[in-house]
């Protein structure tokens, strides 16, 4: 079987089994099989596969066609240039992420702090934490997760990313988790940025989501509570204690939100400075101030 066929048979399997993009998901599980570029797929079309690398790529196509979630097969994802290692102890990152990063990037650049500081609330795989120390070499950053898998996973992603001596990893749940960091040396105790993308998905709708989604990341990474804003609530109320005099707190949240969490801060005595839109042209992010 050359390359082109196998392509070709991979994506008409993928599409039969619902998978989106089944054509651009065999062309990247394909070229995870042979630890190529997928580009590269296109100059050696004629090439004939082994009987190894059918196998290989049979048994990978099995797993997306049972909607693994290619991310999770490849072990890792692209995240503002940095490879991110991901498992199913956290949210596999999204694309919309990647903009939130670069707020909170372009935050910290700007701040006159002499040591810019900022807080990953609910880190997950490290990468806003890892874009943040990777962008801003000054600043220091502090991951914060309930989860002790997902903090080992992104201390791990902070290694290979050559930031972990810019980051302080605290396990708990929320701000109490601060409050108690004495015992664990974490500092500082105010934050110039508090960053988050927090569990936002309605409890009862979660069955709703697609496979790749309810049947593989963390229940608790996507459950919001009964309206999908239990978190917003509780960074509205507990958050200002946190946050240093100019600082700002930045959050992403689901289709349909930005109405709710706005009320939400602003009833809390935030000034919501803007609503920002992904690259879909949808309300994304929420970016707020004391």
């Amino acid at each position: 079987m050359t390359v082109l066929e196998a392509i070709q048979k991979s994506a008409d399997f993928l599409a039969k089994k619902g998978v989106e993009s089944a054509r651009l998901q065999a062309e990247l599980l394909l070229a995870h099989q042979l630890g190529q570029p997928r580009m590269k797929l296109y100059l050696n079309f004629d090439r004939v596969l082994t009987a190894d690398e059918t196998d290989g790529l049979r048994e990978l196509v099995k797993r997306r066609g049972n909607r693994e979630p290619l991310q999770h097969i490849t072990g890792s994802t692209s995240f503002q240039g940095h490879e991110i290692g991901v498992s199913r102890h956290a949210l596999v990152p999204r694309p919309e992420t990647e903009l939130l990063a670069e707020l909170g990037c372009e935050f910290l650049r700007a701040t006159q702090a002499p040591t810019p500081t900022a807080l990953d609330f609910g880190t997950g795989t490290g990468c806003i934490a890892i874009t943040l120390a990777a962008k801003c070499p000054g600043a220091s950053i502090t991951a914060l997760d309930l989860s002790p898998d997902a903090l080992a996973l992104a201390r791990q992603n902070a290694l290979k990313n050559l930031v972990a001596e810019r980051i302080q990893f605290c396990l708990g749940d929320g701000f109490c988790a601060l409050k108690s960091a004495a015992a664990i040396n974490v500092s500082p105790r105010q934050f110039d940025l508090i960053i988050s993308n927090p569990p936002y998905i309605a409890s009862a709708e979660i069955e709703t989501l697609e496979p790749e989604v309810k049947d593989f990341d963390p229940r608790a990474a996507l459950d919001g509570g009964p309206d999908g804003l239990g978190f917003y609530r509780r960074l509205a109320a507990e958050a200002p204690e946190f946050l240093r005099p100019g600082g700002k707190i930045m959050v992403e949240f689901g289709d349909g939100q930005a109405d709710a969490i706005k009320t939400i801060f602003e009833n809390g005595k935030w000034i919501v400075e803007s609503i920002q839109e992904d690259y879909s042209q949808r309300a994304r992010i929420l970016i707020a101030s004391r």
